[in-house]
């Protein structure tokens, strides 16, 4: 089985240091935060957000791209030192979860996150997770929709295990409506939990396999 975790609002929480840190980032390498403090995040690649919050000030698509290798660079150094001083933490039942998970033989972790690469380890550590517990991950620094990170990630799965993960062996779990659609994507079996972005009555709209209220009873379902 493939299990595929989603980071804030489903495995953790890092008490606004992901906002902080992009906020420093945009000004150095862009030159411009825009209105990220009202910016809502959830669901969204940090590309796809950076197109939002920096085409109204004349930067383009292409100059984005351009810049993203070095955008994840930046943005990972300064959420090593925001977050030093915040209460990162799990989410409840998330450690426990992931801990079980990933002793047994049958199953592969991996993450599917908005985030860049940088700032997800960053974030995982943090909270008590080690970044070597998931054996793979797509990340919001190499796709600008969130859908395309999931097949991605089923990809590198199958790269790394060298086996074929059907769609009823393959699980993706997350807090928002995106994590949703970007499981439909590859026909995952999809658990929605309401520890983040979205309320239960859009997570119930947007119809996953199963909706929790956090995941201390992931293990029942899975």
């Amino acid at each position: 089985m493939l299990v595929l975790f989603d980071i804030d609002g489903t495995l953790l929480h890092t008490q606004g240091a992901g906002r902080e840190s992009t906020r420093d980032a945009m000004i150095e390498v862009f030159g411009t935060c825009s209105t990220i403090e009202s910016h809502k995040f959830g669901g969204k690649t940090d590309w796809y957000t950076l197109i939002e919050l920096l085409t109204p000030h004349g930067i383009t698509p292409q100059q984005i791209a351009d810049r993203m290798s070095h955008y994840d660079q930046v943005v990972g150094r300064h959420l090593e030192r925001i977050i030093a001083g915040r209460s990162a933490a799990p989410l409840p039942g998330a450690l426990e979860a992931v801990q079980t998970l990933r002793s047994r033989p049958d199953v592969v972790l991996g993450i599917v996150t908005g985030n860049c690469i940088s700032t997800a380890k960053i974030k995982l550590r943090a909270a008590g997770f080690d970044p070597a517990w998931f054996a793979i991950g797509a990340y919001g620094s190499e796709a600008i929709e969130r859908d395309h990170l999931t097949p991605i990630a089923l990809q590198r799965a199958m790269d790394y295990s060298r086996r074929h993960f059907h769609p009823d062996q393959t699980v993706v779990i997350g807090d928002t409506v995106a994590d949703i659609q970007c499981g439909r994507v590859i026909g995952a079996r999809v658990i929605a939990v309401a520890t983040g972005h979205n309320t239960r009555d859009e997570l119930i709209a947007a119809q996953p396999d199963h909706l929790l209220e956090d995941l201390t009873t992931l293990l029942k379902v899975l």
